[in-house]
């Protein structure tokens, strides 16, 4: 197994307060998107300390929020806690999310879990958000980091839009694509956000 497929790994690096991607507030362009999204059942993968995913509560979406380290989720549940919002968590890896949450979500955030997850299991986790989302459910991504090559080694692992692509190219359609000016400064240019929706058979 793969040190990145274990729970211990990501739960280190909270306890060390090394984790790089917290923004320690909500993500500005989630922030900004909120008001084009009909509010609905939404799921947070990888969802770090719940500040994105708290902002959802507050904003009418029922929320499940999923992270691999007890410490983020019980930051989320803490946060939830404080704000008065009612957040649903699991600790677990994404990848059991399936068979339970089959065509469960109106919505999937991804922001910095797929460039955690090893190169090899990318298409794996296609197959998982394909199989969580409602047809017609929308996968919202900001994926990243566009400027690192994979084989210079992660996490988080580089990867390209055509790589990113390639993996959502059957049964998705693209809904929004952009470099958007609400990236926090030291990811500009380094992140593209890309909605992906699940076309109904």
């Amino acid at each position: 197994m793969n040190k990145v497929d274990t729970f211990q790994f990501w739960e280190d690096i909270y306890l060390k307060d090394d984790a790089g991607w917290d923004l320690n507030g909500v993500t500005p362009i989630f922030d900004s998107l909120l008001d084009e999204l009909n509010p609905g059942k939404v799921c947070i993968i990888g969802c770090g300390r719940g500040y994105d995913a708290v902002l959802f509560a507050q904003k009418g979406f029922e929320v499940t929020a999923v992270d691999f380290a007890p410490s983020a989720i019980n930051s989320v549940n803490s946060l939830a806690k404080k704000t008065g919002v009612i957040v649903h968590t699991i600790q677990d890896d994404i990848f059991s999310l399936t068979p339970e949450y089959a065509n469960t979500f109106d919505f999937i955030i991804e922001q910095t879990c797929f460039c955690a997850i090893h190169p090899t299991r990318r298409n794996e986790y296609g197959k998982l958000v394909k199989s969580i989302l409602k047809p017609g459910g929308k996968l919202i991504g900001l994926w990243f980091p566009l400027d690192k090559k994979i084989d210079e080694g992660g996490p988080p692992w580089g990867t390209t839009i055509e790589d990113v692509k390639s993996i959502f190219n059957s049964g998705w359609s693209i809904e929004k694509e952009e470099f958007p000016s609400l990236s926090i400064t030291p990811r500009k240019g380094r992140e593209k956000l890309i909605v992906f929706k699940k076309i109904i058979d």
